[in-house]
């Protein structure tokens, strides 16, 4: 039905029109954001607002820069995200797996209570993981943003429904082939995982990226801020100067647009593989 209304010029013309008005919309907040980090203090708060600068103000970025150790929060930022992404794939792929693979007592009301944490408001366990952070001396440091967050119930249902899609007569073909569980598991299924893989790697790299809470609990050194808390300490510096404080959300989140630009992709592929998989 979709490729007989594509094959009539009006209705296809219609259909990019409501596509391009419809991105539009949705890109008018980062667009309004980028353009007002252009302009000068009096200009971005004017009445009525224009969306264009008259005069490019591009000593913005580098006065924010100056006032906030915004460089050393993105590589704190970076730090955090890459080892947030490599606990998420790493931990899912071997427990999504065992969950889809494997059979043993209680694996499937195992997995279920495991889904069940996703149940669990954070607010509950803010006080617990706080204390386990004070004895382990954690507070203050990277490690407390990584390795609670390392392990992921909605990473191992989607690599897990992902898994139990594939059909079972490759495992047993490579275990004729004198492949054991974990050479199938590297040679065979994470091959073909990669577009699931890539999935998860983007919600954890927009998870990991965009969390502000826990840092705000945990980390009060400023060399150890993430560049979340760092856009916060610039609107309580400079709440009255919006070209900064847009300055500033551009340089944040320039690297997200970026990642999801060039994993679109195996982004839509694996959303779309996953659920087709889904039992």
């Amino acid at each position: 039905m979709t490729g007989q209304v594509l094959q009539r010029p009006i209705e296809r013309w219609l259909a990019y029109a409501f596509l391009l008005i419809s991105g539009l919309i949705m890109a008018f907040p980062f667009i309004y954001m980028l353009m007002s980090s252009l302009k000068n203090s009096a200009e971005v708060v004017q009445v009525p607002p224009k969306l264009l600068p008259e005069n490019l103000q591009i000593g913005n970025y580098f006065e924010v820069i100056s006032i906030v150790p915004l460089g050393t929060q993105l590589i704190n930022t970076v730090i955090v995200t890459v080892g947030v992404v490599l606990g998420w794939v790493i931990t899912s792929v071997l427990a999504g797996y065992a969950f889809a693979r494997l059979e043993f007592p209680g694996r499937d009301m195992l997995f279920f209570l495991y889904l069940g944490t996703l149940m669990v408001p954070f607010a509950v366990i803010i006080v617990p993981m706080f204390k386990i952070m004070v004895a382990f001396n954690w507070v203050n440091t990277l490690t407390a943003l990584i390795i609670p967050w390392i392990f992921t119930a909605y990473g191992t249902f989607l690599l897990r429904q992902f898994f139990m899609g594939i059909p079972k007569d490759l495992e047993e073909a490579a275990m004729i082939d004198g492949a054991n569980r974990w050479g199938i598991l590297f040679r065979v299924v994470i091959p073909l995982a990669r577009p699931a893989m890539a999935t998860l790697a983007t919600f954890g790299f927009l998870y990991a990226w965009n969390s502000f809470l826990w840092p705000l609990i945990i980390i009060s050194d400023p060399s150890r801020k993430v560049v979340s808390q760092g856009l916060i300490d610039l609107q309580a510096l400079y709440a009255v100067r919006v070209d900064l404080i847009m300055a500033g959300s551009v340089l944040a989140v320039l690297p997200t647009l970026a990642i999801f630009l060039l994993a679109q992709r195996y982004f839509i592929e694996g959303v779309a593989t996953t659920g087709l998989a889904g039992r």
